[in-house]
């Protein structure tokens, strides 16, 4: 007993020391972290025609099952877009792409089952479970996860090898202690910490958790639920210390999900092996594989899309010390044996009833603050989605109803979608995309089917001609945007002023950025994406008569290089900076700060401020921000 009271504190003492580390940003030196690659690094070259193998047979898949499936099956997540990936976290789907212990197990019992059905003694089916999962690791490359579960994996087959079988936690023991001597610095790598907690919650928390719902519901669905509860209650305040918020159908979305994942482990295996012998053999495999995915994927994205999909949570340590205590109260509550309602149970559900409580009427609360933050008289939205640009402007027509458009979108679907929910539009009459940079259209889908008439530079490429088509869907005219271009968004007059066509190195890239001019009964601003400073001078030496404009959107998030002939020329009241916080591009720079503090101009930041409104009462123009 003395025993495993020293070992349980010795392990509270490392775990403590781990997240101080890693919510402090520590880091230790890398001497021994490439060790395991290199052990595996002969057999994965030997492997990589598997990879590409099913790389090449799922290439034609469609939707969110095409993106998902290689990411289920060997890791590879280059096709998941950022919207998917934003659904996958905010159901808390994100493991299942990260090829995590549970594949590992999957691919095990697999093996051991096939050599099991065909008769095999039982050293030939250990020996070849092991076999399996040796290049199972291999396919996928070593990871910290994956390699904890192989350890404990082999760990049971030598067991059953010399008729022993192996308790959990021992095996578990040996499996960490044996991966930190070779990779010390897995000790404060998260997906280690991740899969080690959640493979400790299972292990100790699975059967108390199933029996208390046993009370209440039928014994397989109390198994369903017991399952992803004890890795949720264990991992969740690791989790806050990369993302400070509860997925509210976290426990739902992995019930649904989790065993479609399994499936498409076990075929995508098949794949690889089929795609070297006979390729059309691997496509049909690859669309059975596609039903799971597919599954997952959308269940992923129902859930993501429902109301309160993620709770406010505080960061950091605070945020750590509330998760965890908000997990030792449900501890409590499924272990204890005795029925009833004692102190210690009443006192643990306070705790829960407070903190899922509080943080409903905390995500609440800063979603009306928010809402209610926004002036009533805005007319130009510098949305706050981080190192990106996302501009939202407003024109009032003569019967007084609004009409929005949109520039840019930002890295990504959620911030954008975001800034339009506070802002209440649902939909945008136009939408200017300045070019195909990750930053500035990365959350196209945020609009998809949502706007009337889109503008892009001329694609120059797959990727660009791809977003070009899923953007450009029935009802939606889309036209490359070309200095000249003209229109209204209600009571405002927009025109297109650069690209020019005449200068053949400046159509795309930075350089080609769509730049326009609009202009408000009382006021105008100027939007000039990520010109540099030859593509500026080129703009202000073109037969456009460029004005003075009273607002100016800074380009490429106040780089140095920036005209100060063009800034001079714009000579704005205000200038917005759109970037992120300590982005490490040096943004915005001194030079392009200093130019701006020449002239007099109220400089308004994403970084500092959030979200920049402009806005005109009648009488003058403001800047209005969020801090």
């Amino acid at each position: 007993m003395k025993s495993r009271w020293i070992i349980g504190f010795v392990a509270c003492v490392w775990v403590i020391m781990i997240i101080i580390q890693v919510s402090l940003g520590v880091e230790h030196p890398r001497a021994g972290q490439d060790a395991l690659s290199h052990l595996f690094e002969p057999l994965s070259r030997v492997m990589a025609p598997l990879r590409k193998a099913l790389l090449e047979a799922s290439a034609s898949l469609p939707s969110v099952g095409g993106q998902l499936l290689p990411g289920l099956a060997i890791g590879d997540t280059a096709r998941v877009s950022e919207e998917l990936d934003g659904a996958m976290k905010s159901a808390s789907l994100t493991h299942l792409v990260a090829v995590s212990g549970a594949n590992c197990h999957v691919v095990t019992a697999a093996t051991f089952a096939a050599f099991s059905w065909l008769g095999a003694p039982r050293w030939l089916r250990i020996a070849g479970a092991a076999t399996g999962l040796l290049f199972f690791v291999a396919v996928v490359t070593p990871g910290a996860s994956i390699m904890r579960a192989a350890v404990m994996s082999i760990a049971v087959l030598i067991g059953l090898a010399l008729g022993r079988l192996s308790a959990g936690l021992p095996v578990l023991a040996l499996a960490v202690g044996l991966l930190l001597v070779i990779e010390p610095t897995w000790a404060t790598n998260y997906g280690f910490i991740l899969s080690v907690l959640a493979t400790l919650g299972l292990l100790v928390l699975t059967t108390p958790i199933t029996r208390w719902l046993e009370r209440f519901m039928m014994p397989w669905l109390a198994l369903a639920l017991a399952v992803p509860i004890s890795a949720s209650l264990l991992c969740q305040p690791v989790i806050i210390l990369l993302s400070p918020t509860l997925p509210t159908y976290g426990i739902a979305a992995n019930v649904l999900a989790v065993p479609a994942a399994a499936v498409v482990t076990v075929i995508g295996l098949l794949i690889c092996l089929t795609g070297l012998i006979f390729m059309p053999c691997a496509i049909l495999l690859s669309w059975f594989a596609w039903l799971p995915s597919e599954w997952i994927g959308r269940v992923a994205q129902s859930l993501a899309a429902l109301p309160f999909a993620q709770l406010a949570w505080p960061p950091g340590l605070v945020g750590f010390a509330c998760a965890a205590i908000l997990s030792v109260a449900m501890i409590v509550v499924f272990v204890r044996k005795r029925r009833g309602t004692g102190q210690l149970t009443k006192v643990a559900v306070g705790f829960i009833v407070g903190g899922l409580g509080g943080s409903l009427l905390w995500t609440i609360g800063s979603t009306q603050h928010a809402v209610a933050a926004v002036p009533a008289d805005w007319r130009i939205v510098a949305c706050d989605v981080g190192q990106g640009d996302a501009i939202v402007l407003k024109g009032i027509d003569a019967q007084g109803q609004s009409h929005f458009a949109g520039i840019d979108t930002g890295r990504t679907p959620a911030g954008f979608r975001d800034c339009l929910v506070r802002l209440g539009i649902r939909h945008l009459d136009l939408q200017v995309f300045t070019h195909f940079d990750l930053d500035h259209v990365g959350g196209a889908s945020a609009v998809k089917g949502k706007t009337g008439e889109i503008f892009m530079q001329t694609p120059t490429s797959a990727d660009e001609q791809r977003l070009w088509d899923e953007m450009c869907v029935s009802q939606v005219h889309c036209r490359e945007g070309r200095a000249g271009m003209t229109g209204t968004l209600g009571d405002a007059s927009w025109q297109m002023i650069w690209p020019d066509g005449r200068t053949p190195d400046m159509q795309s890239g930075n350089p080609g950025s769509i730049s326009m001019v609009v202009n408000w009964p009382s006021f105008s601003a100027a939007f000039i994406g990520d010109l540099g400073a030859a593509a500026q001078d080129a703009l202000l030496s073109s037969s456009l008569d460029l004005p003075r404009v009273d607002v100016l959107k800074v380009a490429h998030h106040g780089s140095a290089d920036t005209s100060e002939n063009l800034m001079n020329r714009f000579a704005p009241q205000i200038g917005l900076i759109s970037v992120g916080a300590d982005n490490g591009y040096g943004h915005p720079t001194r030079k392009a700060l200093g130019m701006l503090e020449a002239l007099g101009t109220v400089v308004g930041r994403t970084d500092k401020q959030g979200f920049l409104f402009v806005s005109f009462d009648g009488v003058r123009l403001r800047l209005d921000t969020d801090r």
